[in-house]
Order: C-alpha cells, then structure tokens, then sequence
C-alpha cells in the first residue's frame, strides 16, 4: 500500500502537480498504443492527471483511468471529462479485462516488498496476448525524496527478477535519462511486457 505521506503531499498539491505537465507522455506512450489493438480496452494505473488519458481516448481507445488519490482523480476527471475509478495497486482484482496496462510513473510509489504481488494482479488483468508498460526511477533501494515521497528506487536486475517472479516472461527494459516533478536528473527504467497468447 502506498504510504501516507506520498498521499497526503499529492493530495495537498493536486492541482498544482496537475498543471507541472499537460502534453502526452511522448514517444513512449504511442510504442505502447501501437502494440495495443485499435479502439482496444486499456488500463491506466496512475494517471495523475489525466494527461496520457486524455490522449488515448482522442485516439479513440477505451481507457479506464484510475488514481490512488482521490484529489487527483478528480483533477483528472476534468481534464477527460469522465470518471476517474479511486484504485489503489493492491486492490486490482480483474481477470483477463484489458488488452493494455500503462504504468507511467505510478508503480515507482508501490512498496518494493508488495511489487510482485502487484505486478502478478496486472499480469492476470490483461488478456493473453496483452501488452504492459510502466516506468520506474533507477535506483538501489527504496526511500523517500526532497518532496517526502516514497519511491521503490529498483535496479535493472531487481525489476527484471520481479517480474519474472510475477509470471513475466517477454520482458523488454530501457534506461532513460530525463527528470520528474522535483526537476531532479533521473535514469528512468521503462519495462514492457506480454502477457503470453
């Protein structure tokens, strides 16, 4: 479960985190929807927001945007112009649902213990065949940042050990340098994966 004060600092800056960037995640998110069938039914874990949402939907694919925050769901929900499902990692309970899963800096908040159960939630969640793709800040070991936020700051090896152990086999990771909302230097670990047909 997401600790209290990563929750407490987006609930308290929704609206200010909400505006730091309004243009689709990029390159990335379209690698993603074009592995995705057309007008396919995706998940969005996470979706701060609301901006990724947003963008799949003008393509015309069937997002269901979720958020842990329910400050930023309901920031989200103005950018999309329809609900925004309160959905905590743990709590994802589907079975075969969706054809895609995206993870844009969401799952860096997961507990680093809770990962592979989570990650195991989102392989069952997807049909055969579906695609998934998240991104994690690089790193050594789990902590908090400068904001008070909690990270699971894993290692290439550690994420690429946890998903396998999660029932991942096709499993593709690349590091990005970039930066987040604390306008910190990062290395970003983005992984894909397929669900197997």
């Amino acid at each position: 479960m997401t600790d209290d004060p990563t929750l407490r600092f987006y609930a308290d800056n929704a609206a200010t985190y909400a505006e730091h960037v309004t243009t689709p995640t990029g390159p990335r998110l379209s690698a993603f929807l074009a592995r995705v069938p057309a007008g396919g039914k995706i998940l969005e874990l996470g979706c701060g927001n609301g901006r990724d949402a947003a963008h799949m939907l003008s393509l015309g694919f069937d997002v269901e945007a979720t958020d842990g925050t329910p400050e930023l769901a309901a920031e989200a929900e103005r950018r999309i112009g329809r609900p925004v499902r309160i959905l905590r990692f743990e709590q994802l309970d589907a079975d075969a649902a969706y054809d895609g899963i995206w993870a844009c800096a969401s799952l860096l908040h997961a507990p680093a213990a809770d990962l592979v159960d989570i990650l195991g939630r989102i392989h069952r969640a997807l049909r055969p065949g579906g695609v998934f793709t998240a991104s994690f800040k690089a790193g050594s070991g789990e902590g908090h940042d400068g904001l008070g936020r909690y990270f699971n700051y894993p290692s290439a090896e550690r994420l690429r050990a946890d998903y396998a152990a999660a029932g991942w086999a096709d499993i593709v990771l690349e590091t990005q340098m970039g930066t987040g909302y604390d306008a910190q230097p990062t290395a970003w670990l983005w992984v894909t994966a397929r669900r197997s047909p």
